[in-house]
């Protein structure tokens, strides 16, 4: 029985911490994690029969980077072979781009819309109806960079400033550019760490007033939602 999680970070420090909403899930509904930092150095063993699906997180790294960046290589193959052998897959905000990349979608910058650096109220599509609440969700966010939804899949979900906030492609695989799995924990460290250094002086970030406000507002309804998903990703159970 396919009982192992492989969790891919690009950040020793969130993996040391490994407090997201993603992992604490999964270890609550039994399955075995089996953490990874390809950019450190941790290498990607072939899938196997015990694999149960993987998530790919954040980080700082870009599409355009792949060429030089073998550890992407290695990534873009892993999620390749988890797509193909149709295990539950993940993405988030870079591991989403990934995936949209891997699907022929084109992913950067999109000059001119600004940054989101907070928490923002993301819509379902009408393709995407029953995936976020009709009336919509604010979620983590911390980005520039966005993907196009790729042909073959389908667009879940909107923000009022980035159209493409979520997409399925096949029934296992999930792109999101949001970061639903982020914990309060968590987006303290962002806020006074690297992201918080780069993104507070972006058009479109939240000031830190604004997103401890919408945190206290918000986080809880993003926690059930999120680890409601993530029962029915990898175990069906949609109750």
């Amino acid at each position: 029985m396919r009982r192992r999680i492989v969790l891919i970070t690009h950040s020793l420090d969130e993996h040391q911490a490994r407090d997201d909403r993603a992992s604490d899930q999964l270890q609550k509904l039994g399955y075995t994690l089996d953490w990874k930092i390809p950019c450190e150095g941790d290498a990607l063993d072939p899938i196997d029969e015990e694999v149960a699906g993987t998530i790919v997180y954040g980080g700082k790294y870009c599409i355009a980077d792949i060429a030089k960046l073998p550890f992407m290589q290695a990534e873009l193959q892993w999620l390749e072979a988890c797509m193909k052998a149709d295990v539950p897959v993940l993405g988030a905000c870079q591991g989403a781009q990934m995936i949209a990349h891997i699907l022929g979608a084109s992913v950067g910058p999109r000059y001119g819309a600004g940054y989101e650096f907070g928490y923002y109220r993301v819509k379902p599509t009408m393709a995407g109806s029953g995936f976020l609440p009709a009336e919509g969700l604010h979620l983590t966010q911390a980005h520039f960079h966005e993907f196009q939804i790729p042909a073959s899949a389908v667009h879940l979900a909107y923000s009022e400033q980035f159209d493409n906030q979520a997409f399925r492609y096949g029934d296992k695989t999930y792109g999101f550019q949001f970061h639903a799995e982020v914990t309060r924990a968590q987006f303290s460290r962002w806020q006074i760490g690297y992201w918080g250094q780069e993104m507070y002086k972006q058009p479109g970030s939240q000031t830190r007033q604004q997103q401890d406000l919408l945190a206290d507002q918000h986080d809880t309804a993003m926690d059930q939602w999120f680890r409601q998903f993530i029962n029915e990703l990898f175990t069906g159970n949609t109750q």
